[in-house]
């Protein structure tokens, strides 16, 4: 396949950035419609209008949760498949722009308008009021940051960018533009980690000394050992170059889409940034956990400079803040657990995904498939900690409700930047071959690691700048 060059890139991405610097020059930025008009503009009652970018699994299973919302309309799509067929992958569904267009028209009994470029949606829709981003972490910072400087509240789906420079930059601009955000880690809007949360601030175990975070997840390709060799043919009405966004060219090749693309580095991160966001959720948000000052993330079977490892564990080191000692936090994934230590009954045995937090006072066990914890003694759990966290009506009605002027969604993006580099600078050390690093997070360095430079920030190609 012939490499596409620049003068092959859609003439709206040029345009559209040639279009933003002009405004900015002339002295005035797009706001959304709900500055323009006060706080109140867009009405409790108001229909709040959405685009979708990124019509894959995650981005139809955001659909299927934004169908459910009355005031709710999903009005356009952009996404450079028209097709995917997931029945063997975790989502079992069909996606892409034809699957979930029809999903929303069969649901609404509106017309939904399709594109395969988002830039051109961003031009064509200006009675949009949000974007809801579902494309592989390599391209979030970038739809991210043109959906804001658009002037258009933003959800993305987690880890919020693919590199610790795009995370400080996506949450810079937020601020700026006063844009309501919110980090697509779901889980942060369920009972369970909230439980764990209250228990972890109203003191339940004392000082914390230990945090141990385990999941199952490994590489989607277990035999991958490195880059496809050969190539596969572009599926029908597919833009590859699209997909690409700022990465470097590459011939088109079925292990990397749909789904698998986060076996590969310049895609995703591997299982840490996949889980990261999940499930270090709720000891950074009970905790009000800082930058970690060292993190030390080894791979589980093979890895190189192109492809995830099967699994990691991982060992962060938490300074101590206001709020709480420092404490450290192993991370184990790919099947990895943490060690049976003698508080636990004889009998008991770690679940498939979950956390543990070891303090003064004794151990809590948290279970991603229950609602509350487990305490050992038992006596630690008989009084519930009395609620201190605003209550939710799950995660993607607390955005919308945050659009109309409502309470500032929970997991926005200056936490979910906060809580995607700690995920990042784990995928950063693994990316060193497991290499500890002491962090300078004032000054965004890997303190005397130059290599890690390129990685903190990722170079993009022509086109695609930030």
């Amino acid at each position: 396949m012939e490499k596409i060059k620049e003068k092959d890139f859609p003439t709206s991405r040029r345009k559209f950035i040639r279009n933003t610097a002009a405004t900015a020059a002339a002295g005035f930025l797009i706001v959304p419609r709900h500055v323009l008009g006060g706080k109140d503009f867009i009405a409790p009652s108001d229909q709040v209008n959405i685009g979708l970018v990124g019509a894959g699994g995650r981005g139809r299973r955001n659909v299927e949760e934004l169908l459910k919302l009355q005031d709710v309309k999903v009005t356009c799509i952009a996404d450079p498949a028209r097709y995917w067929d997931l029945k063997n992958f975790y989502y079992k569904s069909k996606a892409g722009r034809g699957p979930v267009k029809s999903l929303i028209e069969s649901s609404s009994g509106k017309n939904v308008r399709v594109y395969q470029n988002f830039l051109r949606m961003l031009e064509a829709e200006a009675e949009l009021d949000g974007v809801l981003c579902a494309t592989p972490d390599h391209t979030h910072a970038f739809v991210c940051l043109h959906a804001m400087r658009a002037g258009k509240h933003i959800y993305c789906e987690k880890p919020l960018t693919h590199n610790i420079w795009e995370a400080r930059e996506v949450r810079k601009v937020a601020k700026e533009m006063g844009i309501v955000t919110q980090m697509g880690n779901q889980g942060h809007s369920t009972p369970a980690i909230r439980s764990a949360v209250e228990h972890l601030r109203a003191g339940t175990l004392g000082t914390i000394h230990e945090i141990h975070s385990w999941v199952p997840a490994s590489r989607w390709n277990r035999h991958l050992t490195g880059l496809p060799l050969d190539t596969s043919p572009v599926p029908f009405d597919f833009d590859w170059d699209m997909w690409l966004g700022p990465r470097p060219y590459r011939p088109f090749h079925h292990t990397y889409a749909p789904v698998s693309w986060r076996d590969f580095w310049e895609f995703g991160c591997g299982a840490l940034g996949d889980f990261g966001c999940h499930d270090m959720d709720a000891a950074t948000w009970g905790l009000h956990l800082p930058l970690p000052d060292t993190i030390e993330v080894r791979p589980a079977g093979l890895t190189n400079d192109e492809i995830t490892p099967y699994g990691e564990i991982g060992y962060y080191h938490f300074p101590a803040s206001e709020y709480h000692p420092a404490v450290s936090l192993t991370w184990y994934s790919g099947g990895l657990r943490p060690p049976k230590i003698a508080a636990l009954p004889k009998d008991f045995s770690f679940v498939n995904r979950g956390g543990m937090y070891i303090g003064e006072k004794g151990i809590m066990v948290t279970d991603r498939s229950s609602d509350l914890p487990n305490f050992f003694p038992k006596s630690l759990g008989d009084q519930p900690p009395k609620p201190t966290l605003p209550e939710t009506n799950g995660h993607h009605r607390d955005w919308i409700d945050a659009i109309k002027g409502g309470a500032e969604a929970s997991s926005h993006f200056d936490y979910g930047a906060h809580l995607t580099e700690i995920t990042l600078l784990g995928v950063l050390s693994l990316r060193l071959g497991g290499a500890k690093i002491n962090w300078d997070g004032e000054n965004m360095k890997a303190i005397g690691m130059s290599e890690a430079d390129i990685y903190i920030k990722e170079p993009v190609r022509t086109g695609w700048e930030m």
